[in-house]
């Protein structure tokens, strides 16, 4: 009998959802970010108008911003959306994707990345007036010719924070408050992605009481796609579930874990 109860306490212990690290306001669970790369039409067709709908807020990493698109971006700023820096010409290592020779990591300098970064923020900021951005490593890679430069770009102070990429749960128990802001995980969906996975990883963020960051690039469009339908059935269902999980943008959810250790 003693063994039976003490195996029943074991299993009810472990049912138990885990002591959050994190104290999220007005008692959330875990916070959950939505990020989207490289400034795509689709974003602003399909996912900006979905996450206002829900009245939700997004982080949107800009690179190779179309001059039409200007005015969208700017108004998305306005209506309480992040915008963040993703550097000019999406620098990646020559084998990821054909692209111009002159913007391939390997052409690049530590010293000449760090000062694209630095002039995205001036685009950014006539966009949405804010001295402070955070950053994302294009393709999810710190190089430039061969040299991680995640080091020099902390020491130069350009970014409030470096969002990368991963393919395992991201920091689901984190303390993010002790979380190092210049290696921040994010989980990618894409192509064949639906709502029962995304919903699958905000629930280990939930159980555990840290964060997960999503990241997307296209929204029913583009490339790399999520299917618009699947996006927006994962944004009503966080609708459903505000108590438990604050949805935020990456900078408010940073910011808030400092604030609050």
């Amino acid at each position: 009998m003693q063994r039976l109860f003490a195996a029943a306490m074991l299993c009810a212990w472990m049912a138990l959802p885990a002591t959050a690290q994190t104290r999220w306001p007005n008692g959330a669970r875990a916070a959950v970010v939505l990020t989207y790369d490289d400034a795509l039409d689709s974003q602003l067709d399909h996912a900006i108008p979905a996450l206002d709908a829900a009245g939700m807020k997004g982080s949107f990493f800009l690179a190779n911003v179309k001059e039409a698109d200007v005015d969208r971006w700017r108004a998305a700023a306005m209506d309480g959306h992040e915008l963040a820096n993703h550097t000019i010409f999406h620098p990646c290592t020559h084998d990821v994707y054909p692209a111009d020779p002159r913007y391939v990591s390997e052409a690049y300098t530590i010293t000449s990345m760090l000062r694209e970064i630095a002039q995205q923020n001036v685009l950014l900021r006539a966009l949405d007036g804010k001295d402070r951005h955070g950053f994302a490593t294009p393709c999810g890679q710190s190089l430039a010719g061969g040299k991680d430069y995640l080091e020099d770009l902390r020491k130069a102070g350009t970014v409030t924070y470096v969002r990368g990429v991963v393919d395992t749960p991201a920091d689901a128990r984190a303390d993010v408050a002790k979380a190092d802001p210049m290696h921040v995980p994010a989980r990618g969906f894409g192509e064949g992605a639906t709502a029962a996975k995304m919903i699958a990883y905000a629930r280990e963020a939930e159980q555990g009481g840290g964060w997960a960051v999503f990241l997307f690039h296209g929204v029913g469009g583009d490339y790399q796609a999520v299917p618009d339908a699947e996006h927006r059935a994962f944004i009503a269902w966080l609708a459903q579930h505000r108590r438990e999980l604050w949805v935020t943008t990456l900078q408010g959810a940073l910011d808030w874990a400092k604030a609050h250790p």
